[in-house]
C-alpha cells in the first residue's frame, strides 16, 4: 500500500510507491488523479466522515472536488460522496485497478484517433452546395409571387426550369407572361399531346389559386353610426 499525506498548503505530498524507486513529492491534486479507479483510505477533516474506503470515481482539477465510491455491503449498490480536496489529509491506496500489464492505467492517456473520411466529407459538402444551388435557381427575384407560385406548382408534376422570365416545361414547352394555358407553346417537334398535358397542368394550379382567393374570409368592417347635423331643440 502506498499512502499520500498532505504536509503543506501547497498540497504537496509525499510518494511512497512499492519497487518504485526513491519518493518524490507531488501534488495531491495529482497523486489523486493517478489513482483514479483503483481503491483507497480517505483520511478528512470532515467531523461527519473522518475515515472513508471506497474506489475513487474521479478527481477533478477544475472544481477540487474528488468522488468516491463506498461500498456498505456487498449486495447493494455503491454510494457516491463528493468532497472537496482541501478537506483530505491523506490517503492510501489499497489497489490499484489491475490492467493485462499489471500496471495502472495511466490517468491522462490519449485516446487513439480514427482516420478522418475526407472524401465521404467533401462529397456531402459538394453535393449540399449543389442542393443549394439548384433550389436558389428555381427562384425568379424578377416576376411576382404569383408567377414563383405557379412555378412551385408546376414543379411539383413537371420538370421546369427558369429562362429569364420564362418557364420551360420539360424542355420542350415555353410559358411566358402572364403565365396561362393559352400562353403555352410548344417547340418545333413537341407533340401536340405534351403541349396539351402542359396546358392542362397550368389550368389546374390557375383554379386552384381562383378557389383559394374565394376561400379568404374578408373581414365586415362596422358600419360608422350616422351623426345628426340638424338644428337642436331649443336653439
Amino acid at each position: 500500500m502506498a499512502e499520500y499525506k498532505r504536509q503543506n498548503p501547497g498540497g504537496k505530498a509525499p510518494v511512497a510507491m512499492p519497487n518504485m524507486g526513491p519518493a518524490s513529492m507531488i501534488p495531491l491534486e495529482h497523486a489523486l488523479a493517478g489513482a483514479i479507479g483503483a481503491r483507497i483510505r480517505l483520511q478528512t477533516t470532515l467531523p461527519a466522515q473522518p475515515m472513508m474506503e471506497g474506489t475513487l470515481f474521479t478527481a477533478c482539477p477544475i472544481t477540487n472536488l474528488v468522488a468516491i465510491a463506498v461500498s456498505t455491503s456487498p449486495n447493494t449498490p455503491p454510494i457516491h460522496h463528493v468532497l472537496p480536496i482541501s478537506s483530505i489529509q491523506n490517503f492510501t491506496l489499497i489497489s490499484a485497478p489491475a490492467t493485462p500489464n499489471g500496471f495502472a492505467t495511466p490517468p491522462n492517456t490519449t485516446p487513439a484517433l480514427s482516420n478522418v473520411p475526407t472524401a465521404a466529407l467533401m462529397a456531402r459538402a459538394d453535393a449540399a452546395v449543389a442542393r443549394l444551388k439548384e433550389a436558389a435557381s428555381r427562384k425568379n427575384k424578377a416576376v411576382g409571387k404569383e408567377a414563383q407560385d405557379l412555378f412551385d406548382g408546376i414543379s411539383r408534376t413537371l420538370p421546369i426550369r427558369w429562362d429569364g422570365n420564362n418557364m420551360i416545361v420539360m424542355d420542350s414547352v415555353i410559358i411566358s407572361a402572364p403565365y396561362r394555358g393559352e400562353d403555352c407553346k410548344a417547340g418545333h417537334g413537341v407533340q401536340s399531346q405534351t403541349l396539351s398535358r402542359v396546358r392542362k397542368v397550368v389550368d389546374n394550379e390557375r383554379r386552384k389559386f381562383a378557389d383559394r382567393e374565394r376561400k379568404v374570409v374578408v373581414p365586415a368592417v362596422p358600419a360608422i353610426p350616422a351623426v345628426h347635423t340638424g338644428p337642436r331643440k331649443g336653439g
